[in-house]
């Protein structure tokens, strides 16, 4: 009997000792509460708690990452699209994350979906698309500021997919297509503007010297020479004939 009743006593001592003792980890803090009352937070390392009249709840200090489930947005321009995010945070404050609000990753999950539909249906879907790290900047803070009485840091939130209606993925693409083809033209008309200043510069500084354009028309004779061509027709500008005609002329002249 006597044996029977050590036996009882000792497990008893144990299962008293076992909820008294709490080992918790360096990334992890245990907010205690005594009969209700909340008397802060303790760890890491061994915490011993009063048994029956204290309870602890684990809080785990590491930063967070959450999926933003896909949310239907209408742009600011009347534009359906499918948005996702996703949104790293981390308890700074364990008192308050417990105390403050019932579910904290619940709560900022719930508050991140409603920012990400009301940020971006003030935004232009040309915006969505090029100012993404804007955009990402906007809902950082606006989130984090609604967060911070829950001890909640928000440190980054980023827009990860944007999936666009088919009828606007093809306007897209011709708008993109346009773009291109009106760039191309412009690019040719501008060699073609500089091609033709050259040109004439070419023109201006030949034109002022006869030799210079006999030299040019010689060059032109030579490249049509090596070409395989059966016959040949070329134009012989009259300069060079004039001294020839002028010789003929003075002898002329002298036997007068």
């Amino acid at each position: 009997m006597a044996g029977a009743t050590l036996l009882t006593i000792i497990i008893l001592a144990l299962f008293i000792l076992a909820n008294a003792i709490r080992i918790l980890r360096e990334y992890e803090r245990g907010i205690i509460f005594r009969l209700g009352r909340l008397m802060g937070a303790k760890g890491p390392g061994l915490i011993l708690l009063i048994p029956i009249v204290d309870r602890m709840v684990k809080v785990s200090l590491r930063v967070v990452t959450m999926d933003v489930p896909s949310q239907d947005v209408i742009t600011r321009d009347n534009v359906t699209v499918k948005v996702n995010a996703v949104i790293y945070f981390r308890v700074m404050d364990a008192s308050k994350a417990i105390v403050e609000v019932e579910d904290f990753l619940y709560a900022t999950s719930m508050i991140s979906q409603t920012t990400l539909r009301s940020v971006l249906g003030q935004v232009e879907l040309d915006d969505l698309l090029s100012n993404r790290e804007k955009i990402n900047q906007q809902l950082q803070k606006i989130i984090d500021d609604q967060t911070e009485p829950w001890g909640i840091k928000v440190s980054v939130v980023e827009v990860k997919n944007v999936d666009l209606p088919q009828e606007m993925q093809r306007a897209i693409s011709r708008q993109a297509e346009a773009e291109r083809s009106r760039r191309a033209k412009v690019i040719h008309a501008e060699g073609e503007f500089q091609a033709a200043e050259k040109i004439a510069q070419a023109a201006n500084i030949i034109g002022k010297t006869p030799v210079g354009l006999q030299l040019r028309f010689l060059q032109t004779l030579t490249e049509v020479a090596t070409e395989k061509n059966s016959t040949t027709i070329f134009p012989v500008p009259i300069d060079l004939f004039t001294p020839f005609i002028k010789k003929l002329q003075a002898e002329t002249e002298k036997n007068e």
